[in-house]
């Protein structure tokens, strides 16, 4: 089961962020982090990637906690033969995970990385653990699916 530590690991990483973020920096405040690259602004979302479905967090739960179980399922089961597909996936599951649990007990996600260069939503670890992985899954199976594993 190594695809569910990776994923639990990632998941304590997010939650450990978050809580130090809550814990040091007021809402709305930014402290610099990586000078001209990414601030740290702690932000209470409540909806989803830029703040879509924010008034229906109710939703936006419901939807993790059914994402949380398919993906460990398919985990489980080893439905995809190549372990990049399974990281991918363990990825994804982090993230879920992570967003779910701010949502369970916190009723918001807690959001920190601001970036400084351009323009962009303020997301956190979670956040880039469902972007990498689904971009890596999607790598996976636009390219290696059904093409035989190794």
């Amino acid at each position: 089961m190594p695809y569910f530590l990776l994923a639990a690991l990632l998941v304590v990483l997010d939650q450990v962020v978050k809580f130090l973020v809550r814990a040091n920096i007021s809402l709305g405040e930014g402290v610099p982090f990586l000078p001209h690259i990414l601030q740290l602004t702690y932000v209470q979302n409540t909806g989803a990637a830029f703040s879509l479905l924010e008034e229906h967090t109710w939703i936006l739960t419901i939807v993790s906690a059914v994402v949380s179980v398919l993906l460990a399922v398919l985990l489980a089961r080893r439905v995809f033969p190549r372990p990049f597909a399974m990281v991918s996936l363990a990825l994804v599951l982090a993230g879920a995970v992570g967003n779910l649990i701010d949502r369970l007990f916190l009723g918001f996600v807690t959001d920190m990385f601001q970036t400084l260069f351009m323009n962009f939503a303020v997301f956190n670890v979670a956040d880039i653990c469902v972007v990498a992985g689904g971009i890596a899954f999607c790598v996976y199976y636009v390219f290696l699916h059904g093409k035989g594993a190794k």
